[in-house]
């Protein structure tokens, strides 16, 4: 059995320690936080050993999840790496595009697997969509999620916004040629809400929109390609399809999709990964185009800030 360790047992880490130790494909092995009493918590619930720092696990894993907080992802990543430990750290994958560079190239050096947590990507109703996306030409996405202290270490953009993100990356067919941005701080130093315009060199269009100041709870994508408007409904795992052609004249169908925790199919994933040695779908190299483009985003948002204020500024 793979032996396996979760670095950092916050609000999210508790879910992958959950999941790792219900897999009956590895032993948990050890729970590593800095807080030692949520560590020895953690352990404690599934038979596993507390600790809290990594190199206390270094030749006792064969693989590890980093849920720690983004600002320390290449740092506790690239140790396990550098040891021969595979590596399924959360998104995004770092907080800088040279931090991934060094996660992407430890991974390499040792000949280890780096997969990162887009777990959107594994989602039932994104994998159907997946399946029957021909030509999308126009993306609406939405994610909304009530205020909580969690994650505030980065904006809504590297929050949030990045799993969409992630997905239209995957979808578009031609290169990204332009981005336009606009967000605003409200609860807490970063940037809360974001809205953002991708503009591909195909003519597609993606519109997304991400808040964590919502009342609301709101996971939705809405897709069109040649002949066909895709809705689908992150949270219930549900996607609709309409159809344009046939004896009435459009068709509506409810896609046959599978519910599943999208963070179970994601954990086996990578365990394929690791026991076949083949790269999983989601390499650090994918996640570090999605971070180029979510810091990009966050630059546009900089400058548009920067014109509002001149703007007041002209007008007090």
């Amino acid at each position: 059995m793979t032996r396996v360790a979760v670095v950092g047992a916050g609000a999210f880490g508790r879910n992958h320690v959950r999941v790792a130790a219900e897999n009956p494909r590895v032993q948990l092995t050890h729970v590593v936080d800095a807080d030692a009493a949520q560590a020895k918590a953690q352990a404690a619930l599934y038979g596993a050993e507390a600790c809290t720092s990594v190199e206390e696990i270094i030749g006792k894993v064969d693989a590890a999840i980093v849920a720690a907080p983004t600002s320390v992802h290449a740092e506790i990543g690239c140790r396990l790496l550098e040891a021969g430990i595979d590596v399924l750290v959360e998104k995004p994958i770092a907080p800088t595009l040279a931090e991934a560079d060094r996660l992407i190239d430890a991974a390499a050096q040792r000949d280890r697997i780096l997969q990162v947590g887009h777990l959107e990507r594994f989602n039932p109703a994104i994998v159907e969509l997946e399946r029957i996306a021909t030509l999308p030409l126009f993306f609406e996405i939405h994610r909304m999620s009530v205020f909580t202290l969690r994650s505030l270490d980065v904006d809504v953009v590297l929050d949030l916004m990045i799993h969409d993100l992630d997905i239209v990356l995957a979808l578009a067919r031609a290169e990204l040629s332009e981005i336009r941005a606009a967000g605003i701080s409200i609860l807490s130093p970063k940037v809360d809400i974001a809205n953002v315009r991708l503009e591909f060199a195909d003519g597609c269009i993606a519109n997304l929109t991400a808040s964590r100041v919502s009342t609301e709870k709101i996971r939705k994508l809405r897709v069109f390609q040649p002949g066909q408007y895709i809705s689908v409904d992150y949270a219930k795992q549900s996607a609709a399809v309409c159809t344009v052609g046939g004896e009435s004249g459009i068709a509506f169908d409810q896609l046959p999709i599978t519910a599943a925790e999208p963070l179970k199919l994601q954990f086996d994933a990578f365990l394929d990964a690791v026991e076949t040695r083949k790269q999983p779908k989601l390499t650090g190299v994918v996640a570090r185009r999605t971070l180029e483009v979510a810091l990009a985003v966050l630059d546009r948002i900089e400058q548009h800030a920067a014109l509002v204020g001149k703007t007041l500024a002209a007008h007090t």
